[in-house]
């Protein structure tokens, strides 16, 4: 038996989402751009999934562009829609950003855009003064994630709207919110999913944007996906989205509730094993209920999560696609943790098919590698 604690990084695809897959690849697999009766056929299935999507987010008045996965849909929402600006902008961000929006800001700070990067206290919260001061100054575009990657941390989608009030385009990073935390689109203009945080496949992710919204393309070609992405549609993955998509929505309203008390059953369990345990970001009851960030004092988190992995416990150091380029979260440090409270972190996170089982063998295997390992720590 494994314990798969690293649900932010990737899901197992669900079987329905596999069995869709399969599907489309031995009977549906004709080009939905094509004429005849199969391939309009696919076209609709198509339709089916962003509409589908679209009616999860309450998003009347919305359109969806499918992308590779977040990534690209982060980039397509910064860098296409300011592409379509005139002049040099002024921007803002959080300082606690995944790599795909830190870095596209980066991009336009290179090309002569200004950037503002709005701090976080030690829970995650926004710096709301500073991101007011931004407004002020004629900012045109907000980008903030839904759910911290790496601690959880929420934002205030309808605080942030009630503030931009309208003065700039509101982009949000839901990759790690989508279908886990409540969303609604009429409080951001630009909204990025992934397929592989829910159970769907990867290579397959979606840029719900709101009607009106101009972007300048970063794929050339055939014209697909209202000239916004060009490339023939990815039929199989767009299946296996729709299909777990569906099975998300049918575990009901009480998924988040069931998904935080595991959350905190998990929590509990592990301060037992490791009393000197602490909790970074905001209170883990105030914060997404499926991912936290734990430090081990005095171990080090990579040191932690290779002895983890020999008990066959996985858990991640931080954002998945960042970790083998550093060794201290920027996240935390943004947050204001010391660096060897940093160093010693581990994110811990959850899907509604996390079992008691995996929670107590992590527990048991922290509560057997911790004293061993502390003996070591460096003085």
């Amino acid at each position: 038996m494994i314990a798969y604690l690293d649900n932010s990084a990737t899901t197992r695809p669900c079987e329905a989402a596999v069995a869709a897959m399969t599907k489309c690849m031995e009977e549906g697999y004709f080009n939905p751009s094509s004429v005849y009766a199969p391939a309009v056929e696919a076209f609709q299935r198509v339709r089916a999934c962003r509409e589908l999507i679209l009616q999860a987010l309450h998003g009347s008045g919305y359109e969806l562009t499918f992308t590779s996965g977040g990534t690209e849909a982060n980039n397509l929402a910064i860098l296409g829609s300011v592409a379509r600006m005139r002049g040099k902008q002024l921007l803002a961000v959080s300082a606690v950003e995944h790599p795909s929006v830190r870095e596209s800001f980066d991009e336009l700070e290179r090309q002569g855009h200004e950037v503002r990067r709005i701090g976080v206290d030690e829970r995650g919260e926004l710096d709301w003064d500073a991101l007011s001061k931004a407004l002020d100054d004629g900012a045109s575009l907000v980008s903030c994630m839904q759910v911290n990657n790496e601690t959880g941390a929420l934002l205030d989608v309808k605080r942030l709207h009630e503030l931009v009030n309208g003065r700039a385009l509101i982009h949000v990073d839901g990759v790690q919110g989508f279908l886990r935390v409540p969303m609604e689109m009429k409080y951001c203009d630009l909204y990025s999913l992934s397929g592989h945080k829910i159970h769907a496949p990867k290579g397959i992710g979606a840029l719900v944007w709101r009607k009106g919204v101009r972007f300048a393309p970063r794929q050339l070609g055939g014209g697909q996906e209202n000239n916004l992405r060009s490339g023939t549609e990815n039929t199989p993955g767009i299946a296996g989205l729709m299909a777990a998509v569906e099975a998300m929505k049918a575990l009901g309203p009480g998924m988040a509730d069931e998904l935080m008390a595991k959350k905190l059953r998990m929590i509990a369990r592990f301060r037992e094993a490791v009393p000197e345990l602490l909790v970074n970001g905001p209170e883990p009851e105030k914060a997404a209920p499926h991912i936290v960030n734990l430090s081990f004092p005095g171990v080090r988190g990579e040191v932690m999560l290779h002895a983890l992995e020999s008990e066959g416990v996985y858990a991640s150091t931080g954002s998945a696609c960042s970790s083998k380029k550093r060794k201290v979260s920027a996240v935390l440090t943004a947050m204001g943790i010391r660096p060897d409270r940093a160093e010693a972190a581990l994110r811990f996170s959850l899907s509604p098919h996390t079992t008691d089982e995996e929670i107590e063998l992590a527990a048991s295997a922290l509560s057997k590698l911790y004293p061993q390992l502390k003996k070591y720590a460096r003085r």
